[in-house]
């Protein structure tokens, strides 16, 4: 008997060891700096942790605007995070001291769009309050604060009725530069600086002229009195603004209707010893973004993102170095074939980088635009921000995440020892508690045309490398975008909710994602959708084939292209039960005419709608919604200029008149993206419940 006993015990452990998952080894595929090795311990061998809920998934705070004092013993950032009693999101400022290692809140009512600023002798940081006048009162105006390291107290300087939209130190605490904007009618008459100019358009507009402004501040002990005095009205629209102390000049990007007769976005100089002498430092067709001042005040760095002319297929953002004495432009990290994210200047000259290459983004840097840059190992997943100080004991700090830990704050001591780094911040540790779903690199390979394609596959908490799952194929926008290695939970990225909810989760990198090489993000021209979607559909075939998901439980969703994608996909197969349709084309030539971003449609069609017809019609999902058998969810703004409402409206039209299960969401007052947070929650609760409904297999 005990014999018997003994048999039938390890029968049955033999026959439950079949059914547990196994490794499908064929398809695995790590990041060629795998080696990496994460420090944390993301999970609990104990006692399993309870899953992240819809009202937790939303409770997430990120991370911006790192910056040093001069004195590197204070880093200054800011905080954003839903606040559900103002149906709006919460942003905050912080000073971190890096001796006592505490951390002060400054405001928490911090205007978001204009950076706050450290004067040069890091004793102060001049800040904007989100603010409202009152309506026909004389005194109402808004201020520039100014926070004060040694006191911890705020002062405000009176400014006036205009925002201002950004702001700069001069090369001491004297002084601070700021700019406001307002619409004025510009004739050849008006008090315009070029109006002599040949380039100026002679017939009457209507343009944004922009005020430069300097508070003068006279310091007494710890008080101070103040003076504002106009610098120079200019017919542009600045939206960044550095000071060059050596010369005595403001640098910044304006938007100009004034050298072209198109909007153009090009980099300036006014000499503040000579307010007549201004000059256009760049005559490119694309916009110059993100201008910072190297650390010896001689260059100009700057990003351009896009080439869209005819003679340039690039589409990734690049990162230059303009020269300020000779005015010779130069590039940086040529030679890598990533997507530059962010930068910052080196303290001994150069840049930090950070580069997305495939689904993470690394930290690189690199001495001088002919030197090689150089990959600095460390945490697998996504670096958001860095800011870099001459303090041995923190002098890099930066913000990361990855998909199975959230995003928080770093210090540490050495570029060399990034795997070393100490957490600062706490903020996110509620995420840190909870059971996330686990993540792995997925390849394929399109049958068409052999390109290898890859993703990134979420897995239900408790069933990593489970079979038959459940899918659900979320689709990032862009195109010239991607799904990374990072825990950004929003309306848009909700795949870890998803999987939270017992779908396993696909998000495609497909041709015309950044990170991949500018060869793939070309690929995609003048076949926008049929290729992605052709990317995409081969990506599922596999997971069928290797029995990973259940060829009965799938559904598709994106936002903006992904939305589009979306629309094209459930017009190219009926293998999916639910589709949910955000912010996406049907109809591209009518979407063009009226889109805030009329220009990518020629990079994206390979012409305008009369030059290229053909490719505007075959890749638009309008003309073949009959094929459609797809029940549909779909959600817009109400104020979307970047894809109308009305390319939502035309696709519930034509799934309705089909008799297709439809069901169509429009948020008041949102435009592309929704800054409510309420109305994201709603988003995402309406697509549980769709996919609950229609994408879960029934006999």
């Amino acid at each position: 008997m005990l014999t018997f006993k003994i048999i039938l015990y390890f029968t049955i452990i033999f026959n439950l060891s079949l059914c547990l998952p196994t490794k499908n080894k064929a398809n695995l595929n790590f990041d060629k700096y795998s080696n990496d090795k994460p420090i944390r311990d993301k999970r609990s061998t104990v006692e399993t942790k309870p899953k992240v809920t819809l009202d937790e998934f939303f409770d997430y705070t990120t991370f911006s605007h790192l910056s040093f004092s001069s004195t590197g013993q204070h880093l200054l950032f800011q905080t954003t995070r839903p606040s559900w009693n103002t149906s709006s999101y919460g942003n905050d400022l912080w000073i971190y001291d890096i001796q006592t290692q505490n951390k002060t809140l400054i405001t928490n009512n911090l205007n978001p769009y204009v950076t706050s600023c450290w004067s040069p002798s890091g004793s102060y940081v001049a800040l904007l309050k989100y603010e409202k006048l009152i309506a026909n009162d004389s005194y109402s105006q808004y201020h520039i604060y100014l926070y004060s390291v040694d006191s911890n107290e705020i002062t405000s300087i009176p400014i006036g009725k205009s925002l201002p939209s950004v702001l700069v130190w001069s090369q001491n605490d004297s002084f601070i530069y700021f700019v406001t904007n307002e619409l004025v009618q510009l004739n050849n008459t008006s008090n315009n600086p070029y109006n002599s100019t040949n380039e100026f358009k002679k017939t009457q507009q209507q343009v944004k002229t922009n005020t430069i402004f300097r508070i003068d501040i006279k310091w007494n002990n710890d008080t101070f009195s103040t003076t504002k005095n106009i610098i120079k009205v200019v017919p542009f629209s600045i939206s960044e603004l550095l000071y060059v102390p050596y010369e005595e000049k403001l640098i910044f990007t304006g938007l100009s209707y004034i050298f072209a007769g198109t909007p153009n976005i090009d980099i300036y100089s006014l000499d503040l010893n000579n307010l007549s002498s201004l000059t256009r430092l760049t005559h490119n067709k694309i916009p110059e973004k993100h201008i910072q001042l190297s650390t010896d005040g001689k260059n100009v760095l700057f990003t351009v993102f896009v080439l869209l002319d005819e003679d340039n297929n690039s589409a990734t953002q690049t990162l230059y170095s303009l020269n300020l004495t000779n005015k010779q432009v130069s590039r940086f990290a040529e030679d890598f074939d990533g997507n530059i994210v962010k930068y910052i200047p080196k303290l001994d000259g150069g840049v930090y980088i950070l580069g997305q290459w495939k689904t993470n983004v690394h930290i690189y840097s690199q001495q001088s635009p002919t030197e090689d840059e150089v990959y600095h190992p460390g945490f697998q997943g996504t670096y958001r921000s860095i800011a870099a100080s001459s303090n041995p004991n923190c002098s890099l700090a930066f913000v990361h995440s990855s998909t199975e830990w959230p995003m928080e704050v770093y210090c540490v001591d050495d570029i060399n020892n990034l795997l070393l780094a100490k957490q600062i911040t706490n903020e996110n540790k509620l995420f840190t508690e909870r059971n996330l779903p686990q993540t792995q690199i997925y390849n394929w390979t399109n049958q068409d045309d052999h390109r290898v394609i890859e993703g990134i596959l979420h897995y239900p908490p408790e069933q990593f490398r489970w079979k038959n799952l459940p899918l659900l194929v979320l689709i990032h926008g862009g195109p010239t975008s991607a799904s990374l290695n990072e825990l950004y939970p929003n309306c848009i990225n909700w795949a870890l909710l998803a999987a939270s909810n017992g779908w396993l989760v696909l998000e495609p990198n497909y041709r015309g994602s950044t990170g991949y090489g500018e060869e793939f993000r070309s690929e995609l021209r003048g076949r926008p959708l049929s290729l992605a979607g052709k990317d995409i559909l081969s990506g599922v075939d596999q997971l069928i084939k290797d029995r990973i998901v259940n060829p009965y439980e799938l559904a598709v969703g994106g936002c903006s292209f992904g939305g589009s994608l979306t629309n094209w996909l459930i017009t190219q197969t009926k293998r999916f039960n639910a589709a949910l349709s955000c912010s996406g084309q049907v109809e591209h030539v009518s979407s063009w005419g009226v889109t805030d971003a009329h220009e990518f449609y020629k990079y994206l069609f390979n012409g305008l709608p009369w030059e290229t017809p053909h490719i505007y019609q075959n890749e638009a999902p309008i003309y073949q919604l009959d094929r459609v058998r797809t029940p549909t969810l779909i959600s817009t703004g109400e104020k979307d200029t970047r894809v109308s409402p009305s390319q939502s409206y035309i696709l519930q039209r034509g799934l309705s008149t089909r008799g297709i299960n439809v069901k169509l969401l429009v948020f008041p007052n949102e435009g592309h993206t929704l800054y409510n947070p309420w109305n994201s929650k709603m988003k995402i609760q309406e697509e549980l419940k769709w996919l609950e409904k229609y994408g879960r297999y029934k006999n």
